[in-house]
């Protein structure tokens, strides 16, 4: 019999701990997922409350006035908080998102906050990108030429051909739309994803680029394009407001247009 349960050291533990905020007039309970793989112990949800006269809109500086605050072992990433970095990628009441762009008033009742799901976690909500930025680096994302640079000149565009480039360049490798996947949940070591897939296309839409041909044979493959089914999980969660699930479609255009 299929067993579906999580390994027994995967399993949340109930041990989990409380910090309330004493005095606080307006309260607000976050849900923690914590885990330190040194400690030897399951991963178990900590709660939080924040007084929100005292704290920031976004649910990252509820994170940063917790780790400042409260516990200073809580580990998570962050960077620019402008929703530029994607370093702050993580699963907020059930939604992959970033946390810097995510509001608390959203946010009704108690929070629940974990990391990015179906990938390793490192540490809390730290995720382990070894294997994404691989998958990434696979499609060999920068401008490839088989022609000769014009001497002192760049290689020019027309504003048509740029325009074809918005909705792809914007993308910030969050990991947002390829986490929420299910066809990435069960082929991630096959199938590159909606994010690595969108950062392909936008490589095959750069009119300057001349190595469309090959780029197309690589991604030719019933596992690293085609397990994509246009569930438009990806579009829904991204932070950004792109569409990897039509930058997919593309591709498979692309692809079927040159075997005709």
């Amino acid at each position: 019999m299929a067993e579906f349960r999580l390994p027994a050291n995967s399993r949340i533990s109930k041990n989990g701990k409380v910090h309330k905020a004493e005095g606080a007039s307006r309260p607000k309970s976050f849900k923690v997922y914590r885990y330190d793989p040194d400690s030897g112990e399951n991963p178990r949800y900590d709660n939080f409350e924040v007084d929100l006269d005292n704290c920031g809109p976004m649910v990252l500086d509820a994170l940063i006035k917790i780790k400042s605050e409260q516990d200073s072992s809580l580990t998570f990433r962050r960077s620019c908080r402008e929703g530029i970095c994607g370093s702050c990628s993580m699963n907020i009441n059930g939604t992959n998102t970033l946390a810097c762009t995510k509001s608390i008033e959203e946010c009704g009742g108690e929070v629940r906050i974990t990391p990015l799901p179906h990938m390793e976690v490192i540490k809390d909500l730290v995720p382990d990108f070894k294997h994404f930025y691989a998958q990434y680096a696979s499609i060999e994302p920068w401008l490839k030429t088989k022609t000769t640079t014009p001497s002192g000149k760049e290689r020019l565009q027309s504003p048509e051909d740029r325009a074809k480039l918005d909705g792809l360049y914007e993308c910030i490798l969050c990991a947002c739309c390829s986490t929420s996947c299910p066809s990435y949940w069960w082929n991630s070591d096959k199938f590159l994803g909606p994010a690595i897939l969108l950062q392909a296309y936008r490589w095959l839409a750069d009119s300057r680029d001349e190595f469309t041909g090959e780029r197309l044979d690589e991604l030719e493959d019933p596992f690293r394009l085609y397990r994509c089914h246009t569930i438009m999980n990806c579009a829904n969660v991204c932070p950004k407001g792109l569409n990897p699930a039509k930058a997919i479609a593309e591709t498979k255009k692309m692809v079927a247009e040159r075997a005709i």
